[in-house]
């Protein structure tokens, strides 16, 4: 799909064409959309850019194929699963390779998304055979007696979904793979700067028995996006990405359910029980993987007031150590930001705290669309780096003296994605979890950790709703109740 040279080399002079898929087909209206290599700048390929009239027509398609993606029968769906896996192995590196170009997320961590897209579909091929009702007792009172109830789940027809940049394969896979199990016909709208991925995912798809019109991918901008919010033949809309656009997509979509997976500015307590060593190497990870373009990502650092100083020196010797560059390099841990637009914006909020009184501990440096692994101590808490999501390689430092006030500092943000609890009690790990207004309490780790069928999702300005397999395919479905009254005659 992408041509390259040798290891190191960046993408030659052949720019290649890609179509969109609607209603499984591929169609080539136009090239309009150039996706870029995010390390080098250079364009690599286009892609095909759907109107707000083909956004239409995937959704009638859509409807015309509700009736037939219901009746796909459980193995028949778990079968088109399995075959998605099956080609994704077999294109495991293409993909990885992909991933670095129009991502610009460093070859090592492209290959664990790829890992993460395979996990999930997996988990999804496994839980559509165990989309399960129940039975109900309704004898509740003598005027219940002789009936019987019994509750099916059943597909709550079009959805639509809007992916985002950072996780291009995994998080449309978050998406796609569900409403498969479930029997939803979708249409997908990848982000504009990551759309290759998941084309790619639409070339597999094709390739199974899936109905005529269960699934369109199409690249478009957001005035053409529209229909997938007002329409009301959707029934389900899920997005990612920014709160923002996310609680106005809620305000204007009508009848459908709304899913959001929004931002973030996760926080981490250090205890003074914790192992240092180990703590220090969980935050370079939580912190600065993929350039700190996660929503879970360690933006907040809360070290107890006795081990605040020696954290905070192995933390900032480690992060030095840290090799920025090219993605393609085994060796590179911080890539690109997406766009030089958000590399400035990111510097200017650096710059910000330092005038506001903050201490740069290292980086804080940006050249072009590289921006340095930054750490920060003294943050005026409300400043933008510390109070709103970075979307960057930036943490900041601050030290408390007793848990009760890490407990609060963690919930002064407006954001409850998830937070990280790293101590060996096991009283104040339950306190944490009963305390933190998150959707997800990690303990011994950063809040930045995620196995892809567990519940993921946050509370406030983080969204609505929950992803991970099975809890995307409870909202992907919905309860039918059968009443049957006994003939006592």
């Amino acid at each position: 799909m992408v041509t390259t040279g040798s290891k190191h080399s960046r993408v030659q002079n052949m720019v290649s064409e890609h179509p969109y898929w609607l209603a499984n087909q591929p169609q080539m209206p136009n090239t309009a959309l150039s996706v870029t290599d995010k390390y080098s700048g250079l364009e690599f390929a286009k892609v095909a850019l759907a109107s707000e009239e083909t956004v239409r027509s995937a959704i009638a398609a859509a409807a015309a194929a509700s009736h037939e993606m219901r009746k796909l029968p459980a193995y028949q769906r778990q079968a088109i699963l399995l075959n998605c896996i099956s080609r994704f192995e077999q294109r495991r590196e293409e993909l990885a390779q992909l991933l670095c170009l129009e991502a610009g997320k460093p070859i090592r961590d492209s290959r664990g998304e790829v890992t993460r897209l395979i996990d999930t579909f997996r988990i999804a091929a496994e839980e559509t055979v165990r989309i399960n009702g129940e039975v109900l007792d309704l004898e509740i009172s003598p005027r219940a007696h002789g009936y019987r109830g019994m509750v099916q789940r059943v597909p709550v027809g079009p959805c639509a979904f809007i992916s985002p940049f950072n996780f291009p394969l995994n998080l449309a896979a978050h998406k796609i793979a569900p409403a498969i199990a479930a029997g939803c016909p979708w249409i997908l709208k990848p982000a504009s700067r990551t759309p290759l991925s998941a084309l790619v995912i639409g070339e597999i798809l094709a390739e199974t028995s899936l109905p005529t019109g269960a699934f369109s991918i199409l690249p478009c901008t957001r005035t053409a996006a529209e229909p997938i919010v007002t329409d009301d033949r959707i029934k389900l809309l899920s997005f990612t990405g920014s709160p923002n656009v996310g609680w106005d997509l809620k305000a204007r979509a009508r009848k459908k359910k709304v899913t959001l997976e929004l931002g973030g500015n996760a926080a981490t307590i250090v205890e003074p029980d914790a192992d240092l060593n180990d703590v220090v190497e969980r935050l370079i990870v939580g912190a600065f993987y993929q350039s700190g373009q996660s929503c879970i990502s360690v933006q907040r650092i809360l070290v107890h007031e006795i081990v605040y100083e020696q954290l905070r020196e192995l933390l900032v010797a480690r992060t030095r150590t840290l090799q920025m560059g090219d993605p393609r390099d085994e060796k590179t841990f911080i890539g690109p930001i997406i766009s030089l637009s958000e590399a400035q914006r990111i510097k200017a909020w650096i710059d910000e705290a330092v005038a506001g009184g903050a201490s740069l501990l290292c980086g804080g440096n940006q050249n072009g669309c590289m921006v340095d692994a930054t750490l920060l101590e003294d943050v005026p808490e409300a400043l933008p780096v510390c109070a709103r999501e970075v979307f960057g390689p930036v943490a900041i430092l601050s030290q408390y003296a007793n848990f009760e006030d890490a407990l609060r500092q963690v919930n002064a943000s407006d954001f409850g994605l998830q937070a990280g609890v790293f101590t060996r009690d096991l009283y104040r790990a339950l306190r944490a979890w009963d305390e933190i207004e998150v959707g997800g309490v990690v303990v011994g780790d950063v809040p930045s950790w995620r196995v892809d069928h567990m519940p993921y999702g946050g509370v406030k300005d983080s969204g609505l709703g929950r992803e991970g397999v099975r809890y995307a395919i409870e909202d992907m479905t919905e309860p039918r109740l059968l009443v049957i009254r006994e003939n006592n005659k």
